[in-house]
């Protein structure tokens, strides 16, 4: 395994863990916006979203019933999503410019 290989093995290996583990014990308060919305006094107006009754709506996995599981594969699911689509996006864009001819 290479240095790049085992390094991005840990960093995945961490991400995991933390989104796995530490999702269980992320702030139950509101983000800023529904704090804001609370204190302006518009929460009230709030509708409710399309993707409401979606698999992961709520930081939760619909189907599981335990809540620390629940949370900790919405968790996962979510890192592993975000990593392999902002990886991909890399890839390709790295990919993209070795294409092009050198300058001189």
């Amino acid at each position: 395994m290479t240095r790049n290989a085992k390094f991005f093995a840990a960093f995945l290996l961490a991400a995991l863990l933390i989104a796995g583990v530490g999702s269980y014990y992320a702030s139950a308060h509101p983000d800023g916006l529904n704090y804001v919305a609370e204190q302006t006094g518009f929460i009230d107006s709030e509708q409710e979203s399309a993707t409401s009754d979606g698999f992961f709506a709520g930081y939760s996995t619909k189907g599981i019933d335990n809540e620390r599981l629940s949370g900790g594969v919405a968790g996962v699911v979510g890192s592993l999503t975000t990593l392999l689509v902002g990886g991909g996006l890399f890839w390709v864009l790295r990919r993209r410019r070795t294409d092009e001819p050198e300058r001189a």
